[in-house]
């Protein structure tokens, strides 16, 4: 009966101790980040703070003095 319980008992933490799930897990998580980041940058870069300010630097190398 011993030896059974203690089989039993080694295949459950064995099972237990598998994440194979964790790297999807992971690799989900990380995408999220970053599409989370992506957007983030793209509403920043597509402000009409940074346009104009993007615009002023433009038209100063355009129209800078030789």
């Amino acid at each position: 009966m011993y030896a059974k319980t203690r089989r039993w008992w080694t295949g459950l933490r064995a099972a237990a101790a598998d994440d194979r799930g964790m790297t999807t897990a992971e690799y989900a998580m990380g995408t999220l980040a970053a599409c989370a980041l992506a957007v983030v940058l793209y509403r920043l870069v597509t402000s009409q703070a940074v346009k104009s300010m993007l615009q002023s630097v433009l038209e100063r190398a355009l129209h800078a003095p030789f």
